[in-house]
């Protein structure tokens, strides 16, 4: 015997999106501090995210993972440069501030119930 699962209401499937949407926003918090978690984050949204497609936390899982590879990118070439001068911590310093706004921008964008973009 087979028990079918219901099909989620749209209303449903936006409220499961901002709610894991709201989660990566909080590692994505944390992770400012360490970076382990941020690794966490975005395997959550690639692993959620058809979940979330057709819903407005679409477009901030989308913000969400371009945040983290964009960071990631960003410390490499920061790691790589720091000998010239101490170029790398100031690539490294704008990158921090950079995530920091970043989650800030989209986190504030779901409260309001707006997508990201």
């Amino acid at each position: 015997m087979t028990e079918q699962y219901p099909i989620k209401s749209q209303e449903a499937r936006e409220q499961a999106g901002r709610d894991l949407a709201t989660l990566v926003y909080l590692i994505q918090a944390i992770s400012l501090f360490t970076a382990v978690p941020f690794f966490v984050g975005v395997l959550i949204n690639y692993v959620k995210r058809s979940e979330v497609r057709g819903t407005m936390a679409e477009s901030h899982f989308r913000w969400q993972i371009r945040t983290f590879w964009f960071s990631l990118l960003w410390f490499v070439i920061g790691s790589l440069t720091w000998w010239i001068f101490g170029l790398g911590f100031l690539i490294l310093g704008i990158s921090w501030v950079w995530v920091v706004y970043r989650v800030v921008r989209g986190w504030l964008t779901l409260a309001d119930n707006r997508p990201a973009y």
